[in-house]
Order: structure tokens, then C-alpha cells, then sequence
């Protein structure tokens, strides 16, 4: 499943960030309200980022790097990304989107690119 590499990272990071709610949040949200919450956006974000790759002239031939048209992919993803990031901050602290978009996110997405790929997306 594509989402399927996003969505136990999301619930590890949910996990491991958790002290960084802020204790003068109006409501606090359990980690599967968070991931609940993010999901959608991460889907959109890696949907988006499918299909530019796919839809770039350079995928699968075997001289394009898979990285290079991911990096490529994204002044036309920047919305759908920043939406994503703008969740993490606010559901688990600021900082905390552009941590899980460099960090967790980037290191499963070139998979969640070729099985979305595979299966059309």
C-alpha cells in the first residue's frame, strides 16, 4: 500500500514527538486524533508528488535519478507539501513539519513514488 510506509512513520514520529505539545494548547488531541488528523495531507502531498514524477518526461529511463525528479517535482507540489507541513507544526509543535518532511517523510517517499507509480495513482 503506498500510504502504508507514510502512515508508521507518521505514527513513530507522532510517538517520538509528543513532549513538544505545548501544555496551553485549547484542546489536547490523542496521538491517533494527530495522525487522523495529518493523514489526509500526507496522502495529498506523496499524491502529488507521484504524479509529477510519472508525469515527467524523464521517468524510467535509466539515466533519471529518482531523487533528481522528486526535487523536481516540487515547486509544482509546494502547496499540498506546505499544507503538510503547516499540519505537523501545528499538531505537534513548530518545527516539528519541516522535521518530519526532511527527515522520516523524504527517507520513505522514493518508495511511496514507485509503488504509487505501479499502481497508477
Amino acid at each position: 500500500m503506498l500510504i502504508a510506509p507514510l502512515f508508521g512513520t507518521a505514527l513513530i514520529f507522532a510517538v517520538a514527538t509528543e513532549p513538544l505539545n505545548s501544555a496551553g494548547e485549547p484542546t489536547q488531541m490523542s496521538t491517533q486524533q494527530k495522525i487522523a488528523a495529518t493523514d489526509p495531507l500526507v496522502r495529498s502531498a506523496t499524491d502529488c508528488i507521484v504524479h509529477a514524477v510519472t508525469a515527467d518526461p524523464r521517468y524510467g529511463a535509466k539515466t533519471a535519478a529518482l531523487g533528481d525528479l522528486i526535487v523536481d517535482s516540487m515547486p509544482a507540489c509546494r502547496k499540498p507539501v506546505r499544507a503538510m507541513i503547516d499540519a505537523y507544526d501545528h499538531f505537534y509543535g513548530d518545527g516539528s513539519g519541516e522535521a518530519f518532511f526532511m527527515g522520516p517523510y523524504l527517507d520513505v517517499l522514493p518508495k511511496a513514488v514507485v509503488e504509487g507509480a505501479k499502481k497508477g495513482l
